[in-house]
């Protein structure tokens, strides 16, 4: 690999000690397993370390089923650990943290519900008056590019539209983690590149940590601050890359950059191995 891309050894944190207490996400040899159908015991992921500081963006990429959503598990706190320990903001992960924001991949809008009660749902769930609630809810639609569809229903909406109220439901909470499981997976390339620009525009205004998971290589890169790769079921942590291009990025216009062509390239020889693996394991099962 080329010297110049600085990769964090999986197996240590080489980041300072008196910085740890910085960390708004880390994960020490996180494992987690699982007990199969026939009473087997699955190993999902496997001596999982990451560490996330505040206001960063990190993407995580792995073949299927590599454990990427499982990691989002534990850390939302809908599942812990089998062994090692998961922490946000400097407390371990003990249930479901209102500070944490998750955005799956399925639009998970109520659909009895208009864009304006759905925007508002949180807000209103966490106490705030409803005029209030109301009024932050309209300020967030017009920021996800909906004013005017404020009381069209999720079947009325487009794909990305479903998704712009889905951005708008989670970031009204402000949360202090955001995390994203494949959120434009389902969407056409055009739809997908604008609302990749309009996340990190979103991201910025609230400084949130990202931890988002992804298939696509190149989604990872033009997005995160760094990009961990995963490797083949159990997943661990078998490289983090940084992404050292600048910032403000437009996704589509960041991807003609030299350095993102060769960042692309080395990350890639890393994923690619995993893949491989992955892809006959699975041949061999069939």
């Amino acid at each position: 690999m080329n010297n110049s891309l600085p990769i964090k050894d999986a197996s240590s944190n080489t980041q300072d000690a008196s910085d740890q207490s910085t960390y708004a996400i880390e994960l020490r040899n996180a494992t987690k397993r699982f007990l199969t159908p026939t009473g087997e015991a699955y190993t999902a992921i496997r001596d999982i370390n990451l560490a996330v500081k505040p206001g960063e963006f990190i993407a995580v990429v792995g073949p299927t089923g590599c454990g990427k959503s499982t990691t989002l598990s534990l850390i939302s706190g809908l599942e812990r650990p089998s062994e090692g320990s998961v922490q946000v903001m400097g407390k371990p992960v003990q249930g479901i943290n209102p500070h944490v924001g998750y955005v799956f991949q399925a639009d998970a809008v109520f659909p009895w519900k208009s864009v304006l009660n759905n925007v508002a749902t949180g807000p209103i769930f966490r106490g705030l008056r409803k005029a209030e609630a109301y009024e932050q809810a309209r300020d967030w639609i017009t920021r996800v590019g909906l004013s005017g569809f404020e009381n069209h229903y999720p079947h009325q909406l487009s794909g990305g539209m479903r998704k712009r109220v889905a951005l708008a439901q989670t970031f009204i909470n402000e949360p202090q983690i955001l995390l994203m499981d494949e959120p434009f997976s389902a969407l056409d390339v055009q739809t997908r590149a604008m609302m990749e620009d309009e996340l990190l525009n979103m991201w910025s205004s609230i400084s949130a940590s990202v931890i988002f998971v992804t298939h696509d290589l190149e989604e990872a890169i033009s997005l995160a601050d760094r990009v961990c790769v995963l490797t083949s079921g159990p997943g661990t942590v078998k490289g983090i890359y940084t992404i050292d291009l600048p910032r403000p990025r437009n996704v589509t216009e960041i991807r003609f950059d030299p350095r993102f062509v060769q960042l692309y390239h080395e990350i890639w020889e890393d994923l690619r191995n995993e893949v491989l693996i992955s892809y006959e394991r699975n041949k061999q099962r069939v």
